[in-house]
């Protein structure tokens, strides 16, 4: 770890893929991989803080994944909330910021107002930036921000040549938080999954065969040690 440390990325985002497999293989409930992998979210949430990330953004929720099956969605449902519940006051203590990016129009009203008193009580912090993407699909962000720009610009507020790249991302979830600097997946899938489609455009990408809730410290350490080794380049030449 002590080789990387002078590369360390800004900003990490992870799709936190494996929990149900990782329950089967253990002859367990599905929901048992899900709570399994709330520990190891906040295991990860200390080491990045430890190591000096600046900004941690994890996929919780997807919205494609209300298809799944009835019991699971409403297990899934009740997770933030039992985590916001539980964790608050420990991420007040840690110096943890929290966002939550994504539709909050179907959410339970409890959860949205969890959701919004947790933002409240933690915007001041600045040890670590955490964000959860939940209810979150990056197609539906850019639909979403295109609409706010056309009302905009039908209320002529801004001009339609005034619309670049930066104004546009001035209208995601992500307005204040910079773009991705390495996206690791587990479960050994790789693929993107509508996560962050503006946000990875120049990512690193990191694929690890290990299931979420087995995801350890060497885990996130081998995915730093490939992201320093590797050149950024931006499109241009090194």
């Amino acid at each position: 770890m002590n080789d990387v440390c002078n590369k360390i990325p800004r900003h990490i985002a992870i799709i936190m893929d494996g929990n149900g497999t990782w329950a089967l293989k253990r002859g367990l409930p599905r929901n048992m991989g899900h709570r399994k992998g709330t520990q190891t979210l906040i295991n990860t949430l200390k080491y990045c803080q430890q190591i000096g990330i600046e900004y941690l953004t994890v996929f919780a929720f997807s919205t494609e994944n209300w298809s799944r099956p009835k019991e699971e969605v409403d297990y899934l449902m009740k997770l933030p909330e039992q985590f916001l519940e539980k964790y608050h006051t420990e991420m007040i203590e840690n110096g943890v910021r929290l966002r939550v990016i994504g539709r909050r129009d179907n959410l339970d009203i409890k959860l949205q107002e969890k959701i919004i008193q947790v933002e409240k009580e933690t915007e001041a912090n600045t040890n670590i930036n955490f964000t959860l993407a939940f209810n979150y699909g990056g197609k539906d962000e850019i639909v979403q921000a295109t609409k706010k720009i056309i009302v905009d610009v039908i209320d002529k507020k801004i001009g339609i040549n005034d619309v670049d790249e930066k104004m546009f991302g001035e209208y995601l979830y992500t307005k204040d938080i910079p773009p991705v600097d390495l996206m690791i997946r587990t479960s050994n899938q790789i693929r993107i999954s509508n996560f962050m489609l503006w946000q990875i455009a120049y990512s690193e990408l990191f694929f690890t065969n290990t299931l979420w809730p087995a995801f350890r410290r060497k885990d996130l350490n081998e995915a730093l040690e490939a992201y320093a080794n590797r050149t950024r380049r931006f499109g241009g030449i090194k």
